[in-house]
């Protein structure tokens, strides 16, 4: 099992210096002519899409109309299925998972939504947590491993926290995931393996901040068990990636990030 901030096992936090004035934005160095000539070519095709799409109006043409579902494409791995998303949580976490490759594949998303919340440097939130997502067989276990990893006053001041997990006065704790796509590599009725692309964003925003918010990219991949009629997770893999490639943006100030951080929520997934 590979050690982590984002997922219970932080000892193997990175912990990034920033340059002077990491909220000053700076831009990153420019791109190539090339790098512009793909960008403008791939907005002319999103363009010409989108007005195909606006003008496609109603189909009433026989073929459309004789051959029925035959010709339609299929659904492609990502599309929305259909099936109701879950309708109840435990410890604030969604739960009641269908019992296949669909409610397995929420069950790791949102899993891995949680673990890797700011909530998991609470003592008594992080207890919640592991108690919803973990089996619980192996749930105490790793309650413990959870506990001594946050307590350790080190991890905390290498991240910049206070020696209670708190933020210091002035700045705001980010510990978020967002993932981008999940995927079934094997399941039958009672387990399920499944890997969660994400993007993370972690640090302190704060003017005195000294581990500004970054995002980083990774695939986690959960072994679930159907225990307690819902999805548990027994175990982890953690890898980097994929990681794309960056925009020429400006970088947002201390004061933004903290705002968009407190006015966007975060989603329920399900697929």
């Amino acid at each position: 099992m590979s050690d982590e901030h984002d997922y219970g096992e932080p000892t193997g936090t990175r912990v990034r210096l920033p340059d002077a004035d990491p909220y000053g934005g700076a831009r990153r160095p420019g791109r190539s002519s090339s790098r512009s000539l793909v960008t403008v070519v791939g907005v002319v095709v999103l363009l010409i899409a989108a007005i195909a799409f606006a003008n496609r109006g109603g189909d009433d043409s026989p073929s459309s109309s004789a051959t029925g579902d035959t010709d339609k494409p299929k659904a492609a791995p990502t599309a929305a299925t259909g099936t109701k998303p879950v309708q109840m949580k435990m410890g604030g976490i969604p739960a009641g998972y269908a019992r296949d490759e669909q409610g397995a594949q929420s069950a790791a998303a949102n899993y891995a939504v949680a673990l890797g919340s700011a909530e998991m440097f609470d003592t008594t939130r992080r207890h919640e947590i592991v108690e919803t997502v973990y089996a619980p067989d192996v749930a105490a276990a790793r309650q413990s491993a959870l506990d001594n990893a946050y307590s350790s006053e080190t991890f905390l001041s290498n991240i910049g926290l206070e020696k209670d997990g708190t933020a210091p006065e002035g700045q705001t704790f980010v510990s978020r995931i967002i993932p981008v796509g999940t995927k079934v590599t094997a399941s039958n009725e009672d387990q399920a393996t499944v890997e969660v692309w994400y993007t993370s964003l972690f640090g302190l925003s704060g003017e005195a901040s000294t581990n500004p918010v970054s995002e980083s990219w990774y695939t986690t991949t959960y072994q679930l068990e159907w225990t307690n009629n819902d999805w548990k997770i027994t175990d982890f893999q953690q890898k980097d990636g994929p990681v794309p490639v960056g925009r020429d943006q400006k970088a947002s100030t201390a004061d933004d990030m903290t705002k968009a951080v407190e006015e966007y929520g975060g989603f329920t997934y399900a697929r």
